[in-house]
């Protein structure tokens, strides 16, 4: 499964749970972003919410390792988080 794929699963997603989640963003990062992935790779994802919670990111780390049949490492975009983290999701990023 491509980068395109993946994206596409992700803007479906993303409409489908809007309302439940509060997503306000979600992409990918990592070796898929920058074309580097292999067939033993996982997906990286960064998502925005309003109202961050483990347990809904959880249900959302579930849902995607569903659809994308690959496992997810989901990271919480936020103001305060590893300032080297962040640097790396801002020039790898590609949201849905």
């Amino acid at each position: 499964m491509g980068k395109q794929d993946i994206l596409e699963i992700l803007r479906r997603y993303k409409k489908e749970v809007v309302n439940e989640y509060k997503i306000l963003k979600i992409g990918i990062f990592g070796s898929i972003s920058r074309g580097e992935a292999n067939d033993e790779s996982d997906v990286d994802i960064v998502i925005r919410v309003s109202e961050p919670d483990f347990f809904m990111l959880a249900g959302i780390k579930n849902d995607l390792e569903d659809r994308l049949k690959k496992p997810v490492d989901i990271v919480t975009y936020t103001d305060s988080m590893n300032a080297f983290l962040k640097k790396r999701i801002d020039n790898e990023a590609v949201y849905a």
